[in-house]
């Protein structure tokens, strides 16, 4: 049996319907001081070094991922 549920709602009222903040204003203020940071050159400012969470958490997931699938895989030749 297959079942599907249209959703009609706009990504604001999906963010309030889940519970999750309105963080616009705080992202908006966060890449303008990363902005005037960038601008100024301030010492010592490098911003790989700011981005380095997010792609080395973006690589984890990818690796989890892949180690996910090379299970199944590994579970799926294993049965036959």
């Amino acid at each position: 049996m297959k079942v599907n549920i249209e959703v009609d709602m706009t990504p604001e009222e999906f963010r309030k319907a889940m519970g999750w903040p309105d963080v616009e204003k705080f992202q908006e203020e966060l890449m303008l001081k990363i902005r005037q940071q960038m601008e100024e050159g301030v010492e010592g400012y490098d911003p790989l070094t700011l981005m380095k969470p997010f792609v080395s958490q973006s690589f984890d997931s990818v690796e989890t991922y892949q180690k996910l699938m090379m299970q199944m895989l590994n579970s799926y030749t294993q049965q036959k």
